[in-house]
């Protein structure tokens, strides 16, 4: 899946921004905001009276990442905030500057706005009719699908860019306050290219089958090779809910990602995705047929 997106347009029209292609380069730049946060962080922590191997003993991170946050070179993940924030007794002040730093490592810059909002949702529905969705590639699919798409990135970045992907898949966890509903609709056509080879599309369907049976919030199913009736000849798109029940869509092509938040066009998505759960087999049905293109390779 590529990563990339957009930023909220004004008067609720969708903005569009130009990113990273499927493979994308996803290149994290510094950013105002970050920069900022990362000061915030430094005061806090010389009011506290705390060196930098302090806090990092005390946040449970390293000390490299505690001065990268304060330089503003790191993003910071969500337990480092909820634990600096305890450590510096901070009122409060670096959860809600956390929300507006704009720079996740790894991420094409268009895809940041729907990062953001991914994280808190409470209901995410993805088709794809490209790659298998971002939330359930392995690694080595992930990395077969970036060796696929030019222009090719080098070692680090691509270690980067995988290890970027797989935390995103912390999403899934049931364990999330709240929970958020998953649904995934994929082409059959997807699942059988066996992109990256036999033994990556095995592992992959082993993964699949494995996260939707081990969570109860994910839903999975298959466009069927065969579909005369199809509503999801556009292209992709995603969904998804916040915790304020309002809705945003995403779509991506070549080189642009759009995040949609105009109600009409909204509305229009969400006719044409409950199509494509009518029109794509049942979850059931769904997994029977992952199983037997398992059995197949």
């Amino acid at each position: 899946m590529a990563d990339g997106t957009g930023e909220v347009g004004v008067g609720g029209k969708a903005a569009v921004v130009v990113g990273g292609p499927l493979g994308g380069s996803g290149e994290p730049e510094s950013s105002d905001s970050l920069k900022t946060f990362g000061a915030v962080v430094r005061g806090f922590r010389k009011r506290a009276g705390l060196t930098q191997e302090e806090l990092a003993e005390r946040v449970q991170y390293s000390v490299q990442t505690v001065a990268s946050v304060e330089q503003g070179r790191r993003f910071p993940r969500p337990d480092f905030v909820t634990r600096a924030e305890a450590v510096l007794d901070a009122f409060g002040i670096l959860r809600d500057a956390a929300v507006h730093v704009s720079r996740q490592p790894g991420l094409a810059s268009w895809f940041r706005q729907w990062w953001r909002l991914e994280a808190e949702a409470i209901s995410l529905y993805t088709y794809e009719c490209r790659v298998v969705p971002g939330l359930l590639q392995t690694e080595e699919y992930a990395r077969a699908v970036s060796f696929n798409v030019p222009p090719l990135p080098g070692p680090e970045e691509m270690e980067h860019r995988i290890a970027t992907r797989m935390a995103r898949q912390e999403l899934l966890s049931p364990r999330r306050k709240p929970p958020c509903a998953f649904s995934f609709i994929v082409e059959q056509a997807v699942l059988e290219r066996r992109t990256g080879g036999n033994e990556v599309t095995r592992e992959l369907y082993e993964h699949l089958l494995d996260v939707t049976e081990r969570h109860w919030n994910v839903e999975f199913q298959i466009v069927p090779l065969i579909q005369p009736v199809h509503a999801g000849l556009d292209g992709p798109l995603q969904l998804l809910e916040t915790p304020e029940h309002d809705w945003f869509g995403y779509s991506e092509g070549q080189e642009n990602g759009r995040l949609i938040t105009a109600r009409k066009e909204i509305s229009i998505l969400q006719q044409r995705y409950a199509k494509l759960r009518s029109q794509a087999l049942p979850p059931a049905d769904s997994l029977s047929l992952l199983k037997r293109m398992r059995g197949a390779l």
